[in-house]
This record gives structure tokens, sequence and C-alpha cells, in this order.
């Protein structure tokens, strides 16, 4: 073993990463949605928005998706119309172990002053406490996540 000072390669990109919350407000602008909690969720793979009322069409020969979403959780008066490209249709194994197919879009991901495009599956989480989870995969290169504090990165 090596017993210099150089840095190993996770302090390197450690560096690098922006430090986020456990959870934090984000926005997604190509949905229309300005302003929606989000939770951190490192042990999820891909993150996923609330979304129902979900109907498949068909738009200039691609596979699309109109779904609506409750972006304030509690709130079933507040409803956004969002639509998308479904870039896939795939199993999702939850938290509990569930498995169900979901539809799966890419959209931008805002939070503050950082922006870059993410993939959501679509699944219904009226029973759960945030309307939207940011998975690893979006997470990876990006963020670091503390759990000690909340809204670190949050859109004002």
């Amino acid at each position: 073993m090596d017993c210099t000072n150089e840095r190993s390669p996770a302090e390197t990109v450690e560096q690098k990463l922006h430090i986020a919350g456990w959870r934090e407000w984000v926005a997604l602008p190509g949905l229309g949605i300005p302003r929606i909690k989000a939770k951190m969720d490192t042990g999820a793979r891909t993150s996923c928005i609330h979304a129902f009322e979900v109907e498949p069409f068909d738009k200039d020969g691609a596979k699309w998706v109109r779904f609506s979403v409750h972006p304030v959780q509690g709130c079933s008066e507040h409803v956004i119309t969002c639509e998308a490209e479904v870039i896939d249709f795939r199993p999702v194994t939850d938290s509990g172990g569930h498995r169900e197919m979901r539809y799966v879009i890419k959209t931008i991901i805002e939070f503050n002053n950082m922006r870059w495009p993410a993939e959501f599956t679509l699944t219904n989480r009226d029973t759960m406490k945030f309307r939207m989870l940011v998975g690893r995969t979006t997470m990876n290169g990006r963020l670091a996540i503390d759990p000690s504090l909340s809204y670190q990165l949050s859109i004002k």
C-alpha cells in the first residue's frame, strides 16, 4: 500500500459534485412543472414522478404519453397536465418489492442554476410522502447527498 498523501479517485470526484440535501425543491420545465418537492433517493436507480390519468397516444409516428400531476403534496385541487415522448415501457420493482410496468420519459430536471436531461418513470404516488423521487442515475456524477441537510439546491 502506498502511504503518500495523494487523494483517492473518490475524493477527486467528490469535489466536482454539488451537495444536495435529502429533500429538494426542483423544476421540470419541459413538463410545465415550475416547482415540486422531491426526495433524493440513492436507493432508487431511476427517478419517478407521481402521475395519474396516464394515457398513451401517437404523435408524428412516435409513442407519447399524457398524464396529470398533483405537484403539491396533500392538494388534489392543483393539477398540471403534461405530455412527453415515451422512451421505454419497462418493469420496475418498488421499495416494497412490488413490480409494475411503467412508462419512462426523458425531460429536463432543474435544481436552482443547474439543469440536465433525466429519465423518469410514471407511477401513482398518491399515498407516498413525496410526489417525486430523484434516483441515483439522475444524480450520478452531479450530486452528492448529505442526509443532514434539506433544500440546499432548491428552486428559489
